[in-house]
């Protein structure tokens, strides 16, 4: 059954999810349109495996409501599982099983009819790229192939809603490169793509972006916005000799929220950039250093991210400190 025109592909509502005292999701609301790739950016620990094992209906909400390709999470979990591919980091294939022979097992969970199997099966061996590599056994293949067969494996039933649970954890930068091209062409089909990660440059691959610490959504925006609306300080970068000690140096003047390292460079949050750009660069040349440049700049999504956070564990403090 596919979605109803207009309807959204993935709505949620309050969601929560407790384990006992602990609060591992903690009133999460957003939406998902179709054919959007939506990505779900956090640390490790923050909720982002349990917000998308409860919305593949693996895992029961503790409160809250929502739908995934128009099933309720609560009711009708089982539904929703036959509507939708998931993929874990864990690649969920059969190292004893041969490409051919993982692609048939999953033609039969997903009841996939005996006319269509062998067109689905060769669907995924060439997008794969794995045509030479059918009988290999799948523990012999290197990370990149078995990370393309799980995605191929995942969608043969070819759901409107695919689910990626830190999807290119452990493989190499080039078959990360080329498994997101592969989400662009399934995104360009119509596909919704949900996907979960902790790697920042892949963030900036998705047309939305959620960002979750603490089990808190914290930030829900594109790229662009969440860089230029949601940081409140300024990010200027510094390149001179010595980062490494220039960091250590900017991190004892007064008003210097963060410093960190960035290639050559650093990054450096302020609260007003053209109040701070002489000053770091009087300290630096004061203290024998050689300035090549110091400029503002549009942060980058690993500078929100930090800021944010920052922000959210001040208010915390804060908070705590009025309760005593």
């Amino acid at each position: 059954m596919a979605m109803a025109e207009g309807e959204k592909a993935v709505v949620v509502r309050d969601l929560e999810r407790r384990f006992g005292s602990f609060v591992a999701v903690n009133r999460v609301s957003f939406e998902v349109e179709k054919g959007e790739i939506f990505g779900f950016l956090g640390p490790n620990g923050a909720g982002k495996s349990t917000t998308i094992r409860i919305l593949c209906g693996i895992l029961a909400p503790s409160g809250g409501t929502g739908t995934v390709a128009g099933f309720n999470i609560v009711r009708e979990a089982e539904k929703i599982k036959a509507h939708i591919g998931y993929m874990s980091q864990k690649f969920s294939l059969y190292e004893d099983l041969t490409v051919e022979e993982n692609i048939n097992f999953y033609s039969g969970i997903y009841s996939i009819a005996e006319e269509k199997k062998k067109e689905r099966k060769e669907w995924v061996i060439q997008m794969a790229g794995l045509g030479e590599r059918r009988s290999t056994r799948t523990a012999l293949l290197a990370g990149g192939w078995k990370q393309r067969l799980a995605l191929g494996c995942a969608i043969l039933h070819e759901p409107p809603i695919i689910f990626l649970d830190e999807p290119t954890s452990g493989v190499d930068p080039i078959s990360r490169r080329r498994f997101w091209d592969l989400i662009y062409e399934l995104s360009s089909k119509g596909v919704t793509i949900f996907v979960t990660t902790h790697y920042m440059d892949e963030a900036e691959y998705c047309d939305r972006i959620g960002l979750i610490y603490r089990g808190e959504l914290i930030a829900l925006g594109t790229p662009e916005a969440l860089k230029t609306e949601w940081m409140r300080e300024d990010v200027l970068e510094c390149v001179c000799d010595r980062p490494q000690e220039a960091m250590e140096l900017i991190e004892t003047i007064p008003g210097i929220k963060e410093v960190a390292l960035f290639g050559k460079g650093l990054h450096a949050v302020v609260e007003k950039a053209e109040t701070f750009q002489e000053i770091i660069r009087q300290h630096l040349l004061d203290n024998g250093y050689r300035v090549i440049g110091i400029e503002k700049i549009v942060p980058s999504l690993e500078d929100v991210f930090v800021s944010l956070i920052e922000a959210r564990d001040k208010a915390e403090q804060a908070q705590a400190e009025v309760r005593k």
